[in-house]
């Protein structure tokens, strides 16, 4: 992954994080799924997020709102 990638978001739950990659990409925002969970038992690991960095402050602002309950 490029330099220029950053880690905006994670979850135990990839259902969660495909719901802000789709809210990022109805916005514009690129953002790429890195599946982190180990292949033998799926109960470790991460599901993470990474954007563009020149879209960060736009992309908080999206997730906020969903985490917060607003969209």
């Amino acid at each position: 992954m490029e330099k220029s990638w950053k880690k905006i978001y994670f979850s135990g739950d990839e259902f969660k994080v495909l719901m802000a990659r789709d809210l990022l990409a109805e916005s514009g925002i690129n953002a790429v799924i890195m599946n982190q969970k180990d292949s033998s038992y799926l109960v470790f690991g991460d599901v993470e997020l990474y954007i563009e960095e020149q879209d960060t402050q736009e992309a908080l602002k999206i997730l906020d709102q969903l985490i917060t309950g607003e969209i």
